[in-house]
């Protein structure tokens, strides 16, 4: 085995591939997963799943490629295990329906021990195959020559996440030998695929050759694929002979760091210590490359999970003696080890350490709030006697602030006392329950078309300055089938030879329309278009007429709704480039619809934008549109773009040949959309709303042009309205007006609070002189209706100035709802205590509640229940 970098494992695996035919592709952004304990994934699975369901051809149907991935579904486990990870490398070879298993095998075989590449021992390395699968058996046999007793039959192997394409697949295992065995004679697990340290799996090559039907059968795949997948950290493990994958060159470098900020603590000294600095070194890296691909720490989704990432490193950072800001400063060691392959994280480097540098700050807030809680949680145990910690309440800590269950068994220990860790994992369980069905639907393919996949003839836009061409029919689909004509009344899906019809994409919509006969007659209406997998335009239409291939028809496009979208479209590049320019770089497109009557533009953002924000964004926007401004679009190479200074959208993939739109060098966009000639064709831009739907990431939604003139006249309709309604003559007033309301209505609020308290005085004389008393304890009880909480506190601090009982309790009936109030004296609450009164009390009104020992409050729904809650004072007094 060669002794090889991080860096070089890569290199030589992505070269290899390459010397196979195999394109390789750049690694791309983080893949967002609906799922609030798996964060993102980008392997194979994620980049090329439109590939494998068969959405898209590729170019090329062979591509490599070396993929950033995090995953959140065991963090628990990250820094306990040798190997566990939330970020991690994974080094893929994929063939679109080109070569398979005769192939795939000998070439992983060739990598793996070659001289020429990573020259592993033959005799260390060991395969699980499928045990239906007797091609794999096979070819590991005959073609590589592996021996029987290094071939293990493996009834998981098969890999199958939901409808789509699916199959079996081969695991590789490295013998990392005895050393690693910790019951070397009687382990049941110890072969390769069982749960032990000594038989490492470092690459499985998944064979997808079915189709997982909606109705849950397999049928075979019209177009086979490979898909594998090696984690980097632990082949480099095996290759740097390191104990675990934290001693590798991809973690020690942060460790050192950790070390460093420390001043003391040592890595390697204690085995407890030692997670912590594994936990903080895997976690960095991962809330690195996430911030850098825009993901921001938020309450909600991906954010909520990256938040928790930063907090559990600070809390890791505390057990080694780091008890102030330090995440942020090991972020350019996260940079240093990554940018030969992923420069990214050393571009972004300031802005990664902003958001950790805020998000830690926050933090420091946040855990003493989460020490709070804790220290309630063990003064309530010692009030009753008890000695373990609720699950539900170490998941809260665990869940809400932060703190690693073993963490919260620490500071229970210091107390005397334990944490019921089975309620721990029972509520952990529920919430990966939770996660699993969501990732179910998340993860699941598109079944493979047996017919668009193969539909090769050639067929061109022609609609960037056309709305009508004639053009040849050239294919006709019908329910999945290749027809030679459509009928009347049915749908279908149409290829012309040319089309002036935009197909979906980049956000824009498609265009609609309708296609006529020769002689002018409307054959079918064109409801949607969309690419199909070889980037032909699929026109979804609905019949008029017989209609059939090979014969020419006029493509008419709806004018008007086109004249909507482009000026939607154009407006979208004109906002993006305003939201830098008062937001900051930061802000970066993060998903948008060009619709014909508003826009919706999703962006990377902190936290809220503000009016003022919003209004100079709209200020800006408009005032391009008035500048009258030339909207260019040339088509050029993608180096050419970038020296152009060209926007990239984020996570998109461009070809060599991209479309540059130009809106006077303010706003330079790689875009392949429809857009204006000239920005005052837009006419005039309104934002509407602004709000968040998700971790990090912003929505604001806009209109143009006539939505835009139609929404001011709503708006002063209303305004007239209101006008008449304060008795204003000129709308300039409107506001003069509602002030001087306002002030009234606070002025008659202010009289009738005053006179309340009067009348409250005056009963209170009558409400304190039925003073009653048992066990010692005189207590007096009031029942009224029509009285709010307020009411009651204001009544509650007249009796505790004038202390003429032990406990007061209060009961209100106000439309239906009851509020309730107990207090007790300062000198009493050592023998009752208003929150255990009211616990007692509150459910003969339907309700519940509590608060301190000297005063607590509730609610209630049911008033009939409120002369037995007032009676049982006594009683519960008594006894």
């Amino acid at each position: 085995m060669k002794n090889l970098t991080s860096s070089e494992i890569r290199k030589m695996y992505l070269d290899f591939w390459a010397s196979k035919g195999h394109k390789i592709e750049p690694s791309a952004s983080l893949v967002p997963v609906n799922d609030p304990t798996l964060l993102w994934i980008n392997s194979g699975v994620a980049t090329l799943k439109k590939y494998f369901d068969g959405s898209v051809v590729p170019d090329n149907p062979r591509i490599t490629n070396s993929q950033k991935s995090i995953r959140t579904n065991d963090i628990e486990n990250v820094g306990v295990t040798a190997r566990h990870h939330t970020l991690f490398e994974m080094l893929g070879n994929f063939s679109i329906g080109d070569y398979f298993k005769e192939e795939a095998i000998p070439w992983a075989w060739e990598l793996l021990t070659s001289k020429e590449w990573l020259a592993f021992d033959p005799e260390l390395l060991y395969v699980t195959y499928y045990p239906k699968d007797e091609d794999t058996k096979r070819i590991w046999k005959e073609k590589v020559g592996l021996p029987e007793n290094h071939i293990v039959p493996f009834e998981d192997n098969f890999w199958d996440i939901g409808a789509g394409p699916c199959g079996p697949c081969t695991e590789i295992f490295y013998d990392r030998g005895v050393a690693y065995q910790d019951l070397p004679d009687g382990d049941p697990e110890m072969y390769p695929g069982g749960e032990n340290e000594r038989y490492l799996e470092i690459w499985n090559l998944v064979f997808s050759e079915f189709n997982h039907m909606p109705d849950g059968s397999y049928e075979p795949l019209p177009h086979k694929n490979v898909d594998t997948g090696m984690g980097l950290e632990r082949v480099t493990s095996v290759i740097q002979n390191t104990p675990t994958n934290f001693e590798t060159d991809l973690f020690m470098p942060i460790i050192r760091k950790i070390e460093a900020l420390s001043g003391s603590v040592k890595y390697g000294d204690n085995p407890k210590t030692d997670i912590s600095f594994k936990v903080i070194a895997d976690h960095v890296r991962a809330v690195s490359f996430a911030i850098g691909d825009r993901a921001l720490p938020s309450n909600e989704g991906r954010g909520y999970i990256l938040r928790r990432l930063i907090r559990r490193s600070v809390m890791h950072g505390q057990k080694l003696g780091i008890n102030r800001l330090f995440l942020f400063e090991l972020v350019p060691v996260v940079a240093e080890i990554m940018k030969g392959y992923y420069p990214e994280v050393e571009t972004d480097r300031d802005f990664i350490i902003k958001v950790i540098t805020n998000e830690e700050q926050r933090f420091q807030e946040t855990i003493h709030g989460g020490l709070d809680i804790l220290h309630e949680v063990f003064n309530t145990m010692t009030e009753t006697k008890t000695t373990v910690i609720s699950g539900t309440d170490a998941f809260k800590l665990y869940d809400t602030f932060g703190f690693p269950l073993e963490l919260t068994e620490e500071y229970a220990e210091e107390k005397g006392f334990t944490v019921d860790k089975d309620g721990f994992n029972e509520e952990m369980q529920s919430q990966r329950n939770r996660a699993r069905a969501a990732r179910q639907v998340e993860d699941s393919f598109s079944v493979q078309s047996a017919v668009l996949g193969d539909i090769a003839v050639e067929s061109t836009f022609d609609g960037y300055d056309k709305t009508s061409l004639s053009s040849e029919l050239l294919v006709v689909i019908e329910n999945d089938e290749i027809k030679e004509s459509a009928s009347a009344g049915n749908t279908a899906q149409l290829i012309f030879k040319t089309t002036p019809f935009y197909a979906e994409m980049g956000g824009q919509a498609a265009d609609t329309g309708v296609i006529k006969a020769e002689n002018g007659e409307i054959v079918a209406t064109i409801v949607d278009v969309k690419r199909a997998p070889n980037g032909q335009h699929l026109h979804t239409a609905e019949m008029s007429m017989d209609l059939n291939s090979n014969q020419t028809y006029i493509l008419e496009v709806d004018e008007n709704r086109r004249r909507g979208i482009t000026k939607n479209h154009t407006a979208t590049h004109l906002l993006h480039q305003a939201l830098k320019d008062v937001l900051g770089t930061h802000a970066n497109q993060a998903g948008s619809l060009v619709a014909p009557n508003h826009l919706r533009f999703d962006f990377t953002h902190f936290g809220q934008a503000t009016q003022e924000e919003l209004s100079e964004m709209e200020r800006i926007v408009n005032q391009k549109i008035w500048d009258a401004l030339p909207v260019v679009t040339v088509e050029t190479t993608i180096d050419k773009a970038k020296e152009m200074g060209a926007m990239a959208l984020f996570g998109e993939k461009y070809g060599s040949e991209v479309r540059v739109v130009d809106v006077a060098g303010y706003s330079v966009e790689l875009c392949g959309g429809i857009h204006v000639q000239n920005s005052q064709e837009i006419g005039v831009f309104k934002i509407l709303s602004e709000s968040g739907i998700g971790a990090g990431v912003r929505r604001i939604e806009a209109i143009t042009g006539q939505a835009a003139y139609e929404y001011f006249r709503e708006k002063e309709e209303e305004l007239l309205a209101a006008a008449r309604l304060v008795k204003a003559q000129q709308t300039k007033e409107v506001t003069g007006k509602i002030e001087a309301l306002r002030q009234e209505l606070k002025d008659s609020e202010s009289e009738k609070d005053s006179l309340r308290a009067k009348l409250l005085a005056m009963e209170s004389q009558d409400i304190f002189a039925d003073i009653k008393k048992v066990n010692g304890i005189t207590y007096i009880t009031y029942q009224t209706k029509n009285q709010g909480m307020n009411d009651l506190r204001e009544l509650a601090d007249q009796w505790r100035q004038k202390a003429v009982s032990d406990v007061f309790v209060a009961a209100s009936d106000l439309d239906g709802k009851v509020s309730l109030l107990a207090a007790v004296a300062k000198d009493k609450i050592g023998t009752v205590k208003a929150g255990d009164l009211i616990k007692e009390i509150a459910p003969l009104v339907g309700g519940g509640g509590g608060g301190r020992p000297d005063m607590a409050q509730a609610g209630g729904k049911n008033p009939a229940g409120i002369p037995q809650a007032i009676e049982r004072v006594g009683t519960w007094l008594a006894e």
